[in-house]
């Protein structure tokens, strides 16, 4: 049996939580907290297999509770937020990179005409990350990060044109550190597909333009991709290249139950720039983009995946080394500099 706490500070909304999760027979709603310190102090004593994790809360909120929760005691956590507002994604995101390893969106109530999916999105999450292994988080202090200089030598001019990316659990905060040790000039434009609840995917975006020297924006159709530029696909709609040099979204049918998916950018990555794309994989759940990878290995591109060691999730990379489709397996720290070497080698 799972067990399960839930934090929010509702009481109608712990009450619909509870009626969502109990549903499951493989659940057990084992507390319930409706701030952060009690989280924290629940998990601490009765250690629960996985936590709900509300964001705004008064005494401690979602952010700061996860913090603790990941240096005292280690729990899967998954953010349940009822608001997709930028502002409130981005704590959510703050959330991510301390050690929550999913968000999802709070069921709406019984009423709502999408009550059943987001229920049964919500049950099939909780259940999936509760096998997730986490691990200890060292108390740090936060300082700001550096925005990384100007690199007058690096250049594209013979090299890779584009760079693909494609992430899932645990992928927000990776996203984080590699782009953020990326400088400001970077010479190739950067199309970005990241597995994330719906509603969200804008929130997620700006978090981003506002973390790293890049920027960052989501991905509009047929415009001109630039260099030092990447472009996040939206909700629903797969991301890709076209053969100009602009970007493709498309509505075709998910693949793998996936849209937007990563093997529809890295297939269509390698027909608009053959071998002169870089393909990266990073953490993430499942197989996606792996038959993408396929057909841009095939054509010569130079293909990265995230280390076991560092990724939340060893399923879309692990698929990748395990298939033989990846030149490269490189620890997400070490993400940035293995790009740019391949950038700077291609002067």
């Amino acid at each position: 049996m799972l067990q399960v706490l839930i934090v929010d500070d509702s009481a109608s909304a712990r009450e619909l939580l509870i009626q969502i999760l109990s549903s499951d027979p493989q659940i057990e709603i084992v507390g319930v907290a409706k701030n952060g310190q009690e989280a924290v102090a629940f998990a601490k004593k009765h250690r629960p297999d996985i936590i709900t994790m509300d964001i705004h809360m008064p005494v401690m909120n979602g952010f700061e509770a996860t913090k603790e929760i990941m240096i005292e005691c280690p729990t899967p956590i998954v953010i349940v937020s009822a608001s997709t507002a930028v502002n409130e994604v981005e704590w959510a995101m703050q959330s991510l990179r301390a050690g929550a390893l999913t968000l999802q969106l709070k069921p709406a109530g019984p009423d709502s005409p999408d009550f059943d999916r987001d229920a049964r999105e919500l049950i099939e999450s909780v259940k999936a990350m509760a096998e997730v292994r986490v691990m200890r988080h060292r108390r740090r202090i936060e300082a700001p990060q550096p925005i990384p200089e100007a690199s007058s030598h690096i250049s594209a001019q013979s090299g890779p044109r584009a760079v693909a990316i494609a992430a899932s659990t645990g992928g927000p905060p990776a996203l984080h550190q590699l782009l953020g040790e990326l400088p400001r000039d970077f010479p190739l434009p950067i199309l970005l597909v990241q597995h994330i609840a719906d509603g969200f995917v804008e929130g997620f975006a700006a978090w981003l333009h506002a973390s790293v020297a890049l920027t960052v924006k989501i991905a509009e159709a047929q415009e001109v991709l630039q260099p030092g530029t990447v472009y996040v696909a939206p909700q629903a709609k797969h991301l890709g290249a076209s053969l100009g040099g602009r970007v493709l979204l498309s509505d075709d049918p998910a693949i793998g139950g996936f849209r937007p998916s990563a093997t529809y950018l890295f297939e269509s990555c390698a027909q608009a720039f053959r071998d002169k794309v870089v393909g990266i994989v990073l953490t993430g759940m499942g197989r996606d983009g792996v038959d993408g990878l396929r057909t841009l290995h095939g054509l010569g591109g130079h293909t990265i995946a995230q280390d076991k060691a560092t990724s939340v999730i060893f399923g879309m990379p692990g698929v990748a080394v395990a298939e033989g489709l990846a030149d490269a397996v490189v620890p997400i720290g070490r993400m940035a500099s293995h790009l740019l070497n391949l950038v700077t080698r291609a002067r």
